[in-house]
């Protein structure tokens, strides 16, 4: 189930939610939002101790497949909020607010 655009940046202004990119360093060089940090899913294992567990986490990727194994990754590191937005075009579905 993936979270909406509207959702995702209200976690991001709101509550801090940390933003993550679990596509290739590839794909996010190539289409990347700013606010992102990438942090590839085949290395997401060893990165993950970048993020804060006390903050949510917002994962996406290009099509949500990758995002939805990385929330099921850092659910099970003991990350309490993480929320799925999917493909990484949805962040661009509504205005800022």
């Amino acid at each position: 189930m993936f979270i909406s655009c509207e959702e995702a940046k209200q976690l991001v202004k709101n509550q801090n939610a940390q933003l993550v990119d679990v596509r290739t360093p590839e794909e996010y060089l190539a289409s990347k939002i700013e606010e992102a940090i990438n942090l590839p899913l085949q290395q997401l294992d060893s990165l993950a101790a970048q993020l804060d567990k006390s903050r949510p986490v917002v994962v996406f990727c290009r099509s949500g497949q990758r995002s939805q194994m990385a929330l099921q990754m850092l659910t099970s590191m003991g990350f309490a909020d993480v929320k799925n937005m999917g493909p990484f075009t949805t962040w661009m579905q509504c205005p800022d607010s």
